[in-house]
C-alpha cells in the first residue's frame, strides 16, 4: 500500500463556512494538518444569535455552533486574532499581520463580510457608535446601552432590525431610519414591507423611512430632509460587503464576492472559497449572485473541503433564502420573484395578519413570500432547489397547503428521503 503524502490545509476564517470546510476535509483526510486563521478571538458561533443574546434568550456558551473540543476532535490548530494579509499562490504560503508565514496544499477563503460604514460627516463626533454583526460588536453595545438611552439605528434591512428588536425592552427608545422607503427593501416589495412596518411599529419601534443622516454633530443627527434626531447610542447597519481582497490582490476574479464554481474553486488554483464572501450560482434565476445565508455557508464549506482533500463534490442547489421574526411575526422567502412582464405568474393569499405568494415561472416554482404562517415551509424550498417540474406534483393542493401527499410517491422519496 502507498502511503499518501501529508498535505497542508489553511482555512482563513473561523465561521460557520469554515466549520463545513473543516468537516469537509476530514471526511476525505483524517490525519493532515489543519490550520484555521481566526480574526475573532472566538470559536466558531451562530451569528444570527446575537440579538437573541441581547434578549436574554441565549447566552455566550448557547451561541458556540460546535462543542468546546471541537478543534481538537478534528485535529485542527486554531490562530486566534489573527488576520491573514496575503495570500502567496506562487509559493503557497498565508501571511498574516504578525509576520507568520503558513504553508499550504491548499486554501479555503472563510472570511465572511464586513459592515459597509459611509463617509457621513462628522461621524468622528459620534462616541457610542456601533456595527451588529460579531459578539464582540453585541457585547460592546450591550455595555453601552441603558434603560434610559436613545437609540438611533441606521439601516432598517435584517441586521438593522433585528437590532431593534433585541435592544426594545433594554433602552428608552429605539428609532430606525432607511434611505429606502420601507422596511427590509432587498427582500419585500411595498405591501409585505408595510405588513411588516405596521407590526414593528405596533411593538414601539419608530421609523423614519425615505430619510437617513447628512451629518453627525456629536449626539444629533442631522437628517437628509432636515429634521434632527437625538440619541446616545448610534448603530450602523447600513449593509456589509463581501471580503474579498485576498482573492483580488492576486487576480482572481471578484465581482461583489469572489468567484467560484460549484466544486468552490476560485479562478486561482489550489484556492478555494466559502461563504458570505463567495458568490456562486443562484439555481433560481441562473445567475451569479453573493447568497449571505448560514445554510449555504456550511454547505459551501464542506464541499470545498472534500475537494480540498482530493474528492470530488459539487454545491449546485444554492438559492436566497431568509428566515425572520419581530416581535412574533415571522416571515420566510427564497428564490426569485418573476412578475407577468417577464413571463411569470403569482398565486396569492392574504388576510390582515398573513401573506402567501408563490412566484411560477415555466412550469418551476421559482420562489416565494411567506408572512405570518411559515409552517412546512421547506416543502416550497425544496421544490425551488430540486427545479421539480410542478406538472409532476399536485400544485394546486400545495397552493393551499404545503403537504408532502401533493407528490408522487417517487418525486416524494427523490425530494424528502427515505419511504413515506
Amino acid at each position: 500500500m502507498v502511503r499518501q503524502p501529508m498535505k497542508e490545509y489553511v482555512v482563513i476564517g473561523n465561521g460557520v463556512a469554515a466549520a463545513g470546510c473543516i468537516e469537509g476535509i476530514r471526511s476525505m483526510d483524517s490525519t493532515s494538518g489543519i490550520t484555521v486563521v481566526s480574526e475573532e478571538k472566538h470559536a466558531v458561533y451562530c451569528r444570527p444569535l446575537i440579538s437573541y443574546y441581547l434578549e436574554h434568550k441565549t447566552d455566550l456558551e448557547r451561541m458556540h455552533y460546535r462543542s468546546d473540543d471541537y478543534y481538537d476532535k478534528m485535529g485542527c490548530k486554531v490562530l486566534y486574532g489573527k488576520k491573514a494579509v496575503k495570500v502567496d499562490d506562487l509559493l503557497k504560503k498565508v501571511v498574516l499581520d504578525d509576520g507568520t508565514v503558513l504553508p499550504y496544499t491548499s486554501v479555503c477563503i472563510a472570511t465572511g463580510s464586513s459592515p459597509f460604514i459611509p463617509p457621513f460627516p462628522g461621524l468622528e463626533t459620534v462616541k457610542n457608535r456601533f456595527s451588529f454583526m460579531t459578539i464582540d460588536d453585541t457585547l460592546a453595545l450591550e455595555a453601552a446601552a441603558g434603560q434610559e438611552s436613545n437609540v438611533l439605528i441606521v439601516g432598517a434591512g435584517l441586521i438593522g432590525l433585528k437590532c431593534a428588536e433585541g435592544l426594545r425592552d433594554r433602552v428608552g427608545s429605539i428609532t430606525v431610519c432607511d434611505l429606502a422607503d420601507r422596511v427590509l427593501s432587498s427582500i419585500l416589495d411595498a405591501e409585505c414591507a408595510a405588513m411588516m412596518q405596521a407590526h414593528l411599529e405596533a411593538n414601539g419601534i419608530q421609523l423614519m423611512l425615505g430619510d437617513t443622516p447628512a451629518r453627525f454633530e456629536k449626539n444629533t443627527a442631522v437628517m437628509k430632509s432636515g429634521r434632527t434626531v437625538d440619541f446616545d447610542v448610534l448603530v450602523l447597519a447600513v449593509g456589509v460587503r463581501a471580503n474579498t481582497a485576498l482573492v483580488k490582490e492576486i487576480g482572481g476574479e471578484v465581482n461583489r464576492g469572489i468567484i467560484v464554481n460549484d466544486r468552490m474553486e476560485t479562478t486561482v488554483s489550489g484556492i478555494y472559497a466559502a461563504g458570505d464572501c463567495t458568490e456562486g450560482n443562484d439555481i433560481s434565476c441562473g445567475q451569479k449572485r453573493v447568497l449571505a445565508l448560514l445554510p449555504n455557508a456550511y454547505m459551501q464549506g464542506k464541499c470545498a473541503g472534500v475537494n480540498m482533500a482530493g474528492g470530488n463534490d459539487v454545491f449546485d442547489k444554492a438559492i436566497p433564502m431568509n428566515s425572520i421574526g419581530f416581535f412574533g411575526l415571522h416571515a420566510m422567502t427564497a428564490g426569485s420573484y418573476y412578475g407577468k412582464e417577464q413571463g411569470g405568474e403569482c398565486y396569492e393569499e392574504k388576510t390582515d395578519k398573513k401573506l402567501k405568494r408563490l412566484f411560477t415561472k415555466d412550469g418551476f416554482l421559482t420562489g416565494f413570500i411567506l408572512i405570518g404562517e411559515t409552517e412546512r415551509a421547506g416543502i416550497y424550498t425544496s421544490l425551488i432547489r430540486e427545479r421539480t417540474p410542478l406538472d409532476t406534483i399536485n400544485f394546486e393542493l400545495l397552493k393551499q397547503l404545503p403537504t408532502s401527499a401533493a407528490f408522487l410517491t417517487e418525486n416524494r422519496r427523490k425530494i424528502f428521503g427515505g419511504v413515506i
